[in-house]
């Protein structure tokens, strides 16, 4: 099974890609979706494009977006919004199932605590996959996030098991 993780942004939007085979898991691809500046329909189709592109090369059967995280800017907070939708509309063709995952869930799932900073979660990502260098920190945070969804999927099913 493959997992799309999606770390959305209106500038960029970090994407990363992994193989599940049982309980093992493997470096697929991962990059960024840099949109640049000019108006936000104009980086919202850029996103859309991008996601869609990615889905139909990797052909994955589920996908995993961070959630947004209201700060103390609600702009930002509805831009990325928008992002988030215009990456989740881009897989609809597709028929890919999506799972969203909190910040704190995500840093939670790979460092051991939800107030992570970023550097520990991109080292976590490194070390995970077995990858010789650092990603990129957007392809990283998105990583996580498939990362989170694959470890969040392992635990759901040893759960349904023990309780059978």
């Amino acid at each position: 099974m493959r997992i799309l993780g999606i770390d959305p942004g209106s500038r960029v939007t970090g994407y990363g890609v992994i193989e599940v085979t049982g309980r093992t898991v493997k470096y697929v691809d991962s990059g960024c979706i840099r949109t640049g500046g000019g108006a936000l329909p104009d980086r919202l189709k850029k996103i859309y494009q991008g996601v869609q592109e990615i889905s139909q090369h990797y052909q994955p059967q589920e996908m995993a977006i961070e959630q947004v995280f209201m700060g103390k800017n609600a702009d930002s907070a509805l831009k990325l919004g928008q992002a988030r939708a215009a990456a989740i509309c881009a897989i609809f063709e597709q028929d890919v199932q999506v799972f969203e995952y909190a910040a704190r869930q995500i840093k939670q799932a790979l460092v051991g605590k939800g107030s992570a900073d970023k550097t520990q979660v991109q080292h976590m990502v490194k070390i995970l996959l077995k990858l010789q260098g650092d990603p990129q920190m957007d392809a990283s945070d998105a990583l996580a996030v498939a990362l989170c969804h694959f470890h969040t999927d392992q635990t759901n099913q040893a759960t349904t098991q023990a309780l059978a």
